[in-house]
């Protein structure tokens, strides 16, 4: 029987804003949500001005659908969709454009390879974007879809983006709502809100910290048990990443295989459940956070630390790894 899971979650534990003190008590708390890159993104901002809160949320989330529509590889009519079910293999980037994909390949080349954005194929052979499938694949279906995976094949050529044979197509899943959410973020930053919090799932950007100086506290899931947190960080003026074993996946034949692939081996990666990035940008976060996922702990944690970044790593036997700086209470 195919059967496949998606699992929409929230990282953040919402009563934790409950009773926020404020030192102003002119400055009013604002909450908007809507629905975009498949799945709730949701800003809470606090402003002392109903009508400039709005209008900032609005705005930011005018970008985050721009960003959508424009980039993102399962919308259809975007310029990843586009090139993606084309014959002719090459596409025109703004300079927006330039400067994502150029990101996208510095963290490939970081990751010494394992961030991938061609692993579509990869994904297709497993079922995910289908409707699932009733067997684990084949070695010569894996071995297929390999030969046409790799980021070395995608050229960024002045202001062209163009895939060489064999790599037919590129998935932004990875990053795309990483940027979207740093965009959000800067937007409300812009207009003037000084302690706002965007959150899409898995990437969260916030704009200082709360009202009452202390800073945002979210609640991480706990892999094992999604009904229970594995504990709170803190976050101000910083965003979060987070890639876990448990947030999509297939069944098949009662084993469940996530989304994250080893392009070595063609499976799912087995050796982590969970990676959580604290760093500037959620862009970052986002894309370090699938990158560390692929990686060996010492790997990660030596370009962490070159990053500027804090990482979480809860591993295959629920062993809790991080780096120095990161705190989970």
């Amino acid at each position: 029987m195919k059967n496949m899971k998606k699992i929409i979650f929230l990282i953040m534990t919402l009563l934790i804003f409950a009773g926020c003190g404020q030192k102003n008590i002119s400055e009013q708390k604002y909450t908007e949500e809507r629905f975009l890159f498949g799945t709730y993104i949701q800003m809470i901002v606090f402003s002392d001005n109903k009508d400039k809160a709005y209008d900032a949320m609005n705005e930011a989330f005018k970008k985050i659908a721009e960003i959508d529509e424009k980039y993102n590889s399962k919308t259809k009519n975007s310029l990843i969709y586009d090139l993606n079910h084309s014959g002719k293999k090459e596409i025109l980037l703004d300079e927006e454009g330039m400067i994502l994909f150029n990101k996208v390949k510095e963290v490939y080349e970081m990751s010494g390879g394992k961030y991938d954005i061609t692993i579509s194929p990869l994904l297709d052979v497993w079922g995910f974007n289908t409707n699932g499938r009733e067997n684990v694949p084949a070695d010569e279906e894996i071995k297929k879809a390999l030969n046409t995976i790799g980021f070395d094949k995608v050229i960024l050529e002045r202001n062209k983006l163009i895939l060489k044979e064999p790599v037919k197509e590129i998935d932004t899943g990875s990053f795309l709502k990483g940027y979207a959410v740093q965009e959000a973020r800067n937007i409300l930053a812009e207009k003037g809100i000084k302690h706002g919090f965007v959150s899409s799932v898995s990437s969260i950007a916030t704009v200082g910290g709360k009202p009452d100086g202390t800073p945002w506290k979210i609640g991480i899931q706990n892999p094992a048990d999604s009904e229970k947190i594995l504990g709170i960080v803190e976050v101000e003026n910083k965003s979060l990443g987070i890639s876990g074993d448990y947030q999509t996946y297939v069944e098949i034949n009662g084993k469940k295989y996530h989304h994250i692939m080893n392009k070595e081996t063609g499976y799912p990666v087995k050796d982590k459940k969970l990676v959580v990035v604290i760093c500037d940008s959620a862009f970052d976060a986002d894309m370090f956070s699938t990158a560390f996922f692929n990686m060996k702990p010492e790997d990660i944690f030596k370009k962490a630390e070159v990053l500027n970044a804090d990482v979480l790593i809860v591993d295959s036997d629920e062993k809790i790894k991080t780096t120095k700086s990161f705190q989970l209470k």
